[in-house]
């Protein structure tokens, strides 16, 4: 049974005033999302190649541990972050179904989820090489505690990136027919700041880019690209 599409000139339909504030609230936890994961991979980005950096290995212990503390920091909230994002969507797809008989879904939504997983798979990258760092810094104890604890998670996170591949794959395969129209949220048409976030993403791509050793930035340009990422991260909450 096709659902038919709503008409303007009748008015909203009984709920679809709630549904767009829920959407507003959905719309708000995915930015906060995607700001947490944009500052975490460009913090621990910054913080590795500076400490890469240091002229010796006192100057690079400072470093070891800043990364080590934006590591430490960076998977709780984006696990919280996160988490908040995908109650919002679950209530929303909810009242989705309840009005128009199937939730909404598209290519957007399956690219928006599978680039959050590429953002946590490069945070762990990022985070898993933090151990080096101590060991260059001639923290041989630390670097061998912390490579023990890091390959003690590892399978944890390989096995939760199968299960969210296989669960991105039937959203994915579930969702192509995509969902009524809705003339009655203004902000299902609304498209953000789309250059600074564009801004954010290439900042933050070519910080990790350098710390993969695509190109080798000097210190001022990467500290530069860490201040560029925090400023448009911080026009898209505007």
């Amino acid at each position: 049974m096709v659902t038919p599409l709503p008409d303007p000139a009748a008015g909203p339909l009984p709920g679809a005033t709630a549904l767009t504030g829920l959407r507003g609230r959905a719309r708000s936890a995915r930015r906060s999302a995607l700001v947490a994961l944009t500052v975490a991979i460009s913090a621990l980005a910054t913080t590795q190649l500076l400490a890469e950096r240091a002229p010796t290995r006192e100057g690079t212990r400072p470093l070891a541990w800043l990364a080590l503390a934006a590591f430490a920091l960076a998977v709780p909230v984006l696990a919280a972050t996160q988490a908040v994002w995908a109650a919002r969507a679950r209530r929303v797809r909810r009242r989705e179904h309840a009005l128009y008989g199937r939730p909404s879904a598209g290519p957007r939504q399956s690219a928006g989820r599978l680039a959050m997983a590429g953002g946590w798979a490069v945070t762990l990258l990022l985070g898993f090489t933090v151990p080096r760092l101590f060991q260059e810094s001639a923290l041989y104890g630390l670097a061998d505690s912390l490579a023990g604890a890091l390959e003690v998670a590892a399978p944890a996170c390989l096995a939760a990136g199968v299960c969210f591949a296989l669960w991105w794959t039937r959203e994915a395969l579930a969702g192509r027919t995509g969902s009524p129209h809705d003339p009655w949220d203004p902000g299902q048409a609304r498209a953000g700041r789309p250059a600074a976030w564009a801004g954010a993403t290439v900042t933050t791509a070519a910080l990790v880019a350098a710390r993969a050793h695509l190109w080798e930035p000097a210190g001022w340009l990467v500290c530069a690209l860490m201040a560029a990422a925090l400023v448009s991260v911080v026009v898209t909450r505007e």
